[in-house]
């Protein structure tokens, strides 16, 4: 009988159509599904499994392990509490609700007749089943919720406490970036749930109630809720309210994250007025729910109401009363309320940005410099960027690119041993786009042009006869003129524009370097990729990226390797997800290889009482990641281990996060202070370099970063961006390799101070802020721009190179100190109306009164100080055998030099009829012209 129904066949013997047809129908709704589920595990599997194969090949499978044991962790104990509390509490609800509903009509004649509610299908049928379909979704949405708080619930697990404690509760501030998110997260989600639950069995319930409806006039004239689901509901309102006096405990220390426009954290009116009020929404909540679980013995609802009355009124009262506290008490006397506050706000940022530690120094800035001085300060000036970023990138463009596929996307600034000096660099890597290949195919882009090669090094201040950069490395093979920068292994596999994903050891060569007329081709030895040679592999990851062409093509062999992921930043964020880094890393020549060096923070923005800036009021440089161009081989090195979070996360992440000091040496010497934390500091220290409360309420002493113009009054004003170099700092002893920006006073342009970051050795790190004087005048970056833009020597030239058919291509405006003064260098690049190539052909340099432009830095060095800046040379000549000291000798070209700088100062002394100036600058060129005479007697 059994075979004969599922053949579709009659027990009389007979064949049975539609039976078939049923049978049929059946089978492809249950092999359809089927299918698809196959499908979609398959999918699923080859991403999972790709990922571990890859973090494997990095060394970094415990970050995959453990990212996901969490997800999966959570995500199934939050959808299973989740689903499983819904399911009982509708199947309670389900269980004790009337049997079957009614809804009773009354006739005219009074006479009610009863009319069953429940028509097919019958609603018990429904509500009896929906519990389970109602549970399974609420658990799915647990679970994805679950999943997304992984990483929080593991940072609460790990925490690593910071060692101070917030000013108005006394917390560790690590409650805040730890503890609070996961306390915060579950009160909302339990909130959600039972929202969700009170709902579905009130729904329930309503569904069971007794209604009686007058026919006559079609309006419902008795309503009785079912008795059995008041308690019931009575219970979910308590746990309700228990839930909303919890809120209310969690939103005190919330208040030391809320911004109320002036500052961020609690100000006076959150502390004596909503903390308060707070403490009594959480009282009356308890209160409310005490009453509400009282209502379920007792018959009436009186208790209920008084519960719900007593905290309406307090939560009115939450926002009428502070608002009433801050008009009529703090507003009048802000200051003196908010005093104490405000300095909360205060040292809480200087701490959470690290600036609480930068060294603040007065300047003169009276200081006239002399040759003297340049002379004293040449490695300063021979280090001055004359290259700005994009001049050199069309330049490299032309002239080292070589083939079209190659291409120089960004330029670093770092810093060499040469020749026994150490000399600024600017360098640039030249990286295979593939979207240039002539002949775009699959073949091409995934197995024969598979890296860039080498790089452009040159120094920053050097510049050909033609008024193109010097280089010390360039071309293919690489041609290097200075043995510290050799490069034997030039290949760039990992890079900032290596998205392509590539296949290794196949039997297509991969194109290496063009060489003359012909091309060198070679296979990859290194370390990186993943084993592909087998049948399996190659369905995983042809699942993987969608690419038949992996499971079809012939040139892949048992050796074959596939390389995937070789953007150097999508790199590290797979392998650091917790992370946030630097949008600059940089190429480094070390030991004949090419490494990248990257910047990470970490960063919160649950730091109390601390002002946010783009999204985030805490940051730390606490990571150094290095990769190696050639091998991709990522190493994550701790740069900051008193950082509480990275401390946390070398926690949840062991073996993935090295101390500093196992970082090579030669590396080390190459790291730098990062520009993007940099930035963010100066922007914060520019208002909170004041430091107390009254000269920071009143903005007294409110900088901003400098501004420059552009070359004519069409282009806009632009905050200057940090830029490295090498020099002195005022009071050291030696040249350091530092980053520095400079400060205006809010609403002008003259100079008020400049911050520098120190990258070298035992000073790594520390930051530092020159003031200039309030009283005195000091340039700044648009009012030299205007003097140049007003010199009418540099106004003749600009216009006969215009009418020449050239554009003119003003460089960034560098502010050099030098002692205690300043200098000011401007490049200039010259590209003809139909070329591409801009030359550098006039550099000029301004100081406090003077501006002048030459071809070279030295010619206008030499023009504005009135001598020949450059180190001399030392004399052979030797005193005579017994003779006593000497007096220091003087050279007659300083004595001319200075002689022609005071005359120039009278000049514009007299032209500013400033005749008390002009009197002293007189004098000074007598004296001067005395000693002359002396010498020449």
């Amino acid at each position: 009988m059994v075979s004969k129904i599922l053949s579709g066949i009659d027990s009389d013997g007979e064949s049975n159509p539609r039976k078939s047809g049923e049978l049929k129908l059946s089978k492809f709704w249950l092999v359809v599904p089927g299918i698809i589920l196959a499908t979609g595990a398959w999918f699923v599997f080859a991403r999972f499994y790709t990922d571990y194969l890859w973090f494997s090949s990095v060394g970094f499978k415990n970050v995959l392990s453990t990212m996901l044991t969490a997800g999966l962790v959570s995500a199934l104990i939050i959808g299973v509490a989740a689903g499983v509390l819904t399911f009982v509490n509708l199947r309670l609800a389900v269980g004790r609700s009337p049997e079957p509903p009614e809804i009773i009509y009354e006739s005219d004649e009074d006479v009610k007749i009863a009319l069953s509610s429940a028509q097919p299908p019958p609603l018990s049928t429904i509500l009896q089943y929906a519990p389970i379909p109602v549970g399974i979704i609420v658990g799915l949405l647990g679970a994805l919720t679950g999943w997304g708080l992984g990483e929080t619930f593991l940072r609460y697990l790990y925490q690593v406490p910071f060692g101070s404690a917030d000013p108005i509760f006394g917390y560790d501030i690590a409650f805040y970036v730890f503890t609070l998110p996961v306390l915060d997260s579950l009160s909302a989600l339990l909130l959600t749930l039972l929202v969700v639950n009170l709902v579905g069995a009130a729904a329930v319930y309503l569904g069971s109630a007794k209604i009686e409806i007058n026919k006559t006039t079609g309006k419902m004239s008795k309503f009785e809720f079912p008795r059995a689901g008041r308690g019931h509901i009575l219970a979910l309102l308590g746990v309700f309210f228990l839930l909303i006096a919890g809120k209310s405990f969690l939103a005190m220390p919330n208040l030391l994250l809320m911004n109320d426009g002036s500052f961020l954290g609690a100000s006076f009116t959150d502390v004596n007025a909503v903390l308060p009020l707070l403490w009594a929404q959480m009282a009356t909540g308890a209160l409310a729910a005490i009453f509400t679980f009282v209502c379920i013995f007792r018959k009436g609802l009186g208790w209920l109401w008084t519960g719900l009355s007593v905290l309406a009124l307090v939560w009115l009262a939450s926002f009428a009363y502070p608002a009433f506290v801050q008009r009529f008490s703090v507003a009048p006397n802000e200051l003196g309320k908010e005093t104490e506050f405000i300095r909360h706000n205060i040292e809480a940022t200087r701490t959470a940005y690290a600036i609480n530690s930068v060294e603040e120094r007065e300047l003169s800035g009276s200081q006239t410099l002399t040759a003297a001085d340049i002379r004293e300060n040449q490695r300063t000036i021979s280090n001055i960027r004359l290259w700005d970023t994009q001049p050199l990138l069309d330049t490299f463009a032309q002239i080292q690119e070589i083939r079209t596929y190659y291409e120089f996307q960004s330029v670093d600034n770092d810093r060499y041993q040469i020749n026994g000096e150490m000399q600024q660099v600017m360098i640039s890597p030249r990286e295979l786009n593939a979207a240039s290949l002539p002949n775009q195919n699959w073949i091409n882009e995934h197995l024969t042009f598979t890296h860039g090669y080498g790089a452009a090094v040159g120094p920053v201040d050097k510049v050909t006869a033609e008024g193109m950069p010097e280089l010390f490395v360039k071309d293919i093979p690489p041609t290097v003129t200075v043995p510290e920068l050799k490069i034997d292994r030039p290949e760039i596999y990992f890079g900032e524009m290596s998205n392509e994903r590539i296949y290794v050891n196949t039997k297509t060569a991969e194109f290496s370097h063009p060489a003359g007329e012909q091309n060198v081709f070679l296979n990859y030895s290194g370390d990186g990729g993943i084993p592909i040679g087998s049948t399996f592999s190659q369905l995983l990851f042809a699942t993987r990226f969608g690419d038949l062409k992996v499971l079809l093509s012939d040139d892949l062999t048992a050796e074959s390797k596939v390389v995937q992921i070789r953007n150097i930043r999508e790199r590290l964020q797979k392998v650091a997800p917790y992370l946030r880094f630097d949008n600059d890393p940089y190429l480094v020549i070390n030991e004949g290889k090419l490494f990248w060096i990257a910047d990470a923070y970490t960063t919160t923005n649950r730091y109390p009482y601390s002002q946010p800036v783009d999204g985030i009021n805490y940051i730390r440089n606490s990571v150094k990641a290095t990769i190696d161009a050639y091998h991709g081989t990522v190493n994550l090195y701790i740069s900051d281990p008193k950082d509480p979070i990275i401390q946390t996360y070398a926690r949840v992440f062991p073996n993935t996060l090295k101390p500093l000091a196992e970082m090579p040496e030669s590396l080390r010497a190459h790291m730098r202070y990062p520009e993007d934390i940099f930035l963010m500091q100066a922007k914060v220290f520019a208002t909170y370099q004041m430091n107390e409360p009254q000269e920071f309420y009143n903005k007294e002493d409110q900088w901003t970063i400098a501004q420059t113009s552009g070359a004519n009054d069409k282009e806009e004003a632009r905050s200057m961006e940090p830029y490295y170099t090498i020099m002195k700092l005022p009071g050291e002893q030696k040249e350091e390799f530092i980053l520095m920006l400079p400060f205006t006073p809010q609403r002008k342009d003259n100079l008020a101070a400049w911050m520098v970051a120190r990258s070298d050795g035992e000073n790594y790190g520390k930051l530092a802020a020159y003031r200039f004087p309030k009283q005195q005048l000091v340039y700044g970056p648009k009012q030299v721009v205007a003097r140049i833009n007003q010199d009418p020597e540099i106004s003749r030239q600009l216009s006969l190179w215009n009418q020449r058919g050239s554009r003119v291509i003003f460089g960034t405006l560098m502010v050099i100190p030098i002692k205690e003064s300043l200098i000011y260098v401007q490049p200039l690049y010259l590209r003809a109306e139909n070329g591409k190539i801009p030359e550098l052909r006039r550099v000029i340099v301004a100081s406090d009164n003077r501006t002048v432009m030459e071809e070279t830095l030295e010619k206008s060095m030499a023009r504005l100080f009135g001598d020949e800046t450059k180190p001399k040379p030392v004399g052979e000549t030797k005193p005579p055998s017994g003779a006593g000291p000497t007096e220091p000798t003087v050279d007659s070209s300083d004595l001319l030099g200075q002689a022609k700088q005071q005359y120039q100062l009278a000049l514009e002394a007299q032209r500013a009829g400033d005749w008390a100036k002009y009197g002293e600058e007189i004098k000074r060129l007598g004296e001067t012209l005395e000693k002359l005479s002396a010498l020449k007697r």
